[in-house]
């Protein structure tokens, strides 16, 4: 590979930035090869656990526990790091406002490189849910309210109705049928997800099986009854890039600063010795762990 084609390697700028920030932190420490001492004691696992308490209204699981250790631990680590570097001169904030100004150091490089297209691409083709829009129904629809007539007799009815469209493979004016409902009686080209919002999950999920082209019910909403007359589907569509690109850059670049960031905090972790020491109720183990 040229010298030029290689400087403009990403791969080569996140190695060379941890590069750096390991020499600044060795520099500030004057000793490369001391090795720092993390201790997350019980009381601290406890003041965790009741943190995440008081926030969810439930004690955390112990997937989400360990979760909140290791958090604990990269915090600690990015704050020593922040302080040994002299981040925190002159700057009277917080130990998380500290972690933050170094992983924005790391930010910095991610943004340098520039993603290709092909780059965007690749990362369009493996993340196409992502950036796949909703299919769009334009459909009628018949409403039975269940509080006006009651449950059974908005079914009656509904059914009366159905049998007197059975047949009928068109649109027909829904507006002096059923009871009235401010939403609407017809929809134009909405998406899965506006059906949801206006009438709730339950009834947009049942209208992804409606086959176009019938009147079919009664289906339930948080309404009431619903006959439905879907007169086209609109399947959904991953856009092509050069519809999308600035979307599919920005996610490509904050999974590069993800990915930048776990790569230095890891490299940091590595002059540090942690130790967990789990309270007798809880941990991976009832002998507590121990982490390097």
């Amino acid at each position: 590979m040229k010298f030029r084609q290689l400087v403009r390697e990403p791969l080569v700028h996140f190695l060379a930035l941890g590069a750096l920030l390991f020499l600044i932190g060795a520099i500030a420490r004057g000793d490369v090869d001391r090795t720092d001492e993390i201790l997350v004691g019980p009381g601290d696992v406890e003041q965790l656990v009741e943190g995440f308490r008081r926030t969810w209204q439930r004690p955390p699981t112990q997937a989400e526990l360990q979760g909140l250790v290791e958090e604990r631990i990269k915090e600690e680590v990015f704050f020593r790091e922040a302080l040994a570097m002299g981040l925190d001169q002159e700057d009277a904030i917080i130990r998380r406002r500290l972690r933050q100004k170094l992983e924005f150091l790391t930010e910095d490089l991610a943004m340098q490189a520039e993603p290709t297209e092909a780059e965007l691409q690749e990362y369009l083709d493996g993340h196409s849910d992502a950036f796949r829009s909703d299919d769009r129904l334009t459909f009628s629809q018949i409403y039975l309210s269940t509080d006006r007539r009651g449950a059974e007799g908005a079914r009656q009815e509904a059914e009366r109705l159905l049998e007197e469209l059975a047949g009928v493979q068109r649109d027909v004016d829904t507006s002096a049928l059923g009871d009235p409902l401010m939403l609407g009686h017809r929809f134009e080209a909405i998406s899965e997800r506006e059906v949801g919002r206006l009438f709730g999950d339950r009834l947009a999920a049942a209208l992804k099986d409606v086959e176009p082209g019938a009147w079919t019910g009664p289906l339930e909403s948080g309404f009431g009854l619903h006959l439905v007359f879907v007169a086209d589907r609109e399947e959904g569509r991953v856009p092509p890039l050069a519809e999308i690109a600035a979307a599919v850059r920005r996610e490509v670049l904050a999974e590069r600063r993800e990915q930048v960031n776990e790569q230095i905090y890891r490299r940091m972790l590595e002059r540090y010795s942690v130790t967990v020491e789990w309270p007798e109720w809880t941990g991976p183990d009832s002998s507590g762990v121990a982490r390097r």
